[in-house]
């Protein structure tokens, strides 16, 4: 097990099996890459908003 504490969503969605995402010093989504790409309050917080999911993820 590894913790690896990063901004950069690329390198997350690359590196992680397993996401916790915190915002504001809470936890907003844990789960599967997958799962956490797809959740709206992550999306709002680091990828811009859902119309940025796209770019962020490629």
């Amino acid at each position: 097990t590894k913790v690896i504490i990063e901004h950069d969503m690329h390198v997350v969605f690359s590196l992680a099996d397993r996401i916790s995402v915190l915002s504001g010093g809470r936890i907003i989504a844990e789960g599967l890459p997958d799962e956490v790409r797809g959740n709206v309050k992550v999306q709002e917080a680091y990828l811009g908003g859902a119309h940025r999911l796209e770019e962020a993820t490629h």
